[in-house]
């Protein structure tokens, strides 16, 4: 059997961090009580409030498709509707999962960074108590987004104060929330609960975790409900203790943070090699562990024989390189001399 490239398709394609192996074995032992009535659950939980908020209703599924689903079905009746980014995780990447549980239409904005600002949501609550429209619910941001770019606090902090003072929500797909915080400093807290997020899908798979991702809820009000959402979401774990022990792996001692970071310094460095390619050209700001960047055609087919990787847009030949926590100074090195090579040809 072949050994697979190792590559930079995206950070799903990574392995499982050591440490959070260690902390599935050791939850291997025994029986313990199913659905997260369990120690492991119980401390992990325990971990999410100190890093979110006391007030913070925990909640731990299968998958981020999953976790947005379920928040959003959780927040909304069906003539709502969830305002989100064209390029967002739950408009492109979720084969309408979003609008087929919750029963919501999206509606979906251009967005040049891959960011929603207030002002262009204004113009969609024109139409707000008119019984023959969608009423929007809820504002959802990617952070990261799906282009790379994060949200600062305050960014964040102006959408939820729009979103409150018009009956609104914010829910965050913080699949890659650990690299916005790490891009960033800030605490994991300032970039949910401080900044007046409502609901966030808390990502773990992508950075380290073998699967897993949980739904927190910063109004314990809005969790109301939510274990039966969850169920019938078909996001409720039976033998919970081993994705709660993920968790509590990631979050004890800041392994979330350092894997994170590490995957940042390499978008860091691999953009810092292709910038010293003339022929090639980086399209968007790097701020977490993707880098983006337009090749001709026949390079990037070039490339692709020796690293996995996906093109983002075909008409401009833009390719997504993503890092993650395992990714090395040397893969980093041999793609660019890859790419070096296939534009010499």
């Amino acid at each position: 059997m072949n050994r697979p490239k190792r590559g930079f398709a995206s950070d799903n394609n990574a392995g499982v961090h050591p440490r959070v192996l260690d902390a599935m074995r050791t939850a291997n032992h025994g029986h313990a009580v199913a659905y997260g009535d369990d120690v492991y659950t119980e401390a992990a939980v325990r971990l999410f409030r100190e890093r979110f908020g006391e007030g913070a209703e925990v909640f731990f599924v299968f998958g981020g498709t999953g976790a947005n689903v379920a928040a959003l079905s959780a927040v909304t009746r069906p003539f709502h509707a969830v305002v989100c980014a064209e390029t967002a995780h739950v408009n492109v990447d979720e084969c309408g999962a979003p609008e087929r549980f919750s029963g919501c239409k999206l509606l979906a904005l251009p967005t040049p960074d891959g960011k929603l600002r207030a002002e262009q949501v204004e113009p969609l609550l024109k139409r707000a108590g008119d019984q023959h429209h969608v009423q929007p619910r809820v504002i959802s941001v990617s952070q990261a987004t799906e282009v790379g770019t994060v949200y600062t606090p305050e960014e964040l902090a102006r959408l939820a104060s729009f979103a409150r003072e018009r009956g609104m929500l914010l829910h965050v797909d913080g699949a890659r929330l650990a690299n916005a915080a790490a891009h960033l400093g800030a605490s994991l807290r300032e970039l949910t609960a401080e900044a007046g997020v409502d609901v966030l899908s808390f990502g773990g798979t992508k950075n380290g975790m073998m699967y897993g991702e949980a739904v927190v809820f910063f109004d314990p009000a809005l969790a109301e409900g939510f274990r039966f959402v969850r169920k019938q979401c078909a996001q409720l774990p039976s033998k919970m203790r081993f994705l709660a022990a993920q968790f509590t792996a990631l979050l004890s001692e800041d392994l979330w943070l350092e894997t994170a970071a590490h995957a940042n310094r390499m978008a860091q460095a691999l953009a810092d090699e292709l910038r010293q390619v003339p022929q090639l050209h980086i399209t968007r700001p790097v701020e977490s562990n993707a880098v983006f960047a337009t090749l001709p055609p026949e390079a990037v087919a070039r490339v692709q024989e020796r690293f996995f990787f996906y093109v983002w847009n075909e008409q401009t030949s833009e390719v997504r390189l993503m890092c993650s926590f395992d990714t090395t100074e040397e893969d980093v090195r041999e793609l660019a001399e890859a790419v070096r090579e296939a534009l010499r040809v």
